[in-house]
């Protein structure tokens, strides 16, 4: 397919969400009973390697997901689909929706694209009028639980090859392409676009749009 379309592709956390998908997860799940203290010291130990490094978002919402859902996927969805209408669509930010359509009326093409998994990609997407344009990190699944492993993780230069698969599939242009990322984990993604922005930047995604004459936007 030719890539004659420009695609406005849009992290979710702290861009299009005021907050971390993840951690809104967590806070429904113990409002609605969930979680049983087991679980929650699980949740913890996960939480705390990767606040030292030791492990990154995907991996550990991959085993949050299988400890959290234990009676399988079709639960996650159930669960997806409250969590949403009580919780998670609060947290769209109105400047994301704005500009997205304004994307729209250059006639380019937005794409959602997250670590996070499509138990919390999928409905922001749809809510957005993005239908099934999202990327988003999947868990293996098998006999309909969780494993615990990952299947596809779109997080790090895993976003760039999931970027790529989709721009080529969609006939995007990356190198006419935008990207919205608030962190410097979206590093590889920001520099493999024509237009990377930082949108409520982290200190270290500051500095390099600083440095690189990127421009910055408030979400």
């Amino acid at each position: 397919m030719n890539a004659d379309f420009v695609g406005a592709f849009f992290d979710m956390d702290y861009t299009v969400l005021r907050g971390s998908s993840g951690m809104l997860y967590l806070r429904y799940l113990l409002q609605t009973r969930r979680l049983t203290w087991p679980h929650w010291a699980g949740i913890v130990s996960q939480i705390g390697l990767y606040a030292v490094g030791i492990s990154d978002f995907p991996h550990v919402m991959g085993r949050l997901m299988a400890q959290v859902n234990r009676y399988g996927e079709t639960e996650a969805w159930q669960i997806s689909a409250e969590w949403f209408e009580a919780m998670l669509r609060h947290y769209i930010t109105d400047r994301a929706r704005e500009r997205i359509a304004w994307h729209r009326q250059q006639d380019h093409r937005p794409v959602l694209i997250s670590a996070a998994t499509p138990y919390a990609v999928k409905p922001v997407a749809e809510a957005l009028g993005l239908g099934d344009a999202y990327l988003a990190t999947t868990l293996e699944v098998t006999g309909g639980r969780f494993t615990g492993r990952l299947d596809e993780v779109c997080y790090g230069s895993g976003k760039v090859v999931m970027a790529r698969e989709y721009a080529a599939a969609h006939g995007l242009n990356l190198d006419r392409s935008y990207f919205y990322s608030d962190s410097h984990e979206d590093l590889p993604l920001l520099e493999a676009v024509g237009h990377p922005v930082a949108v409520n930047p982290n200190r270290r995604l500051a500095r390099v749009a600083a440095e690189r004459s990127w421009p910055v936007m408030r979400f």
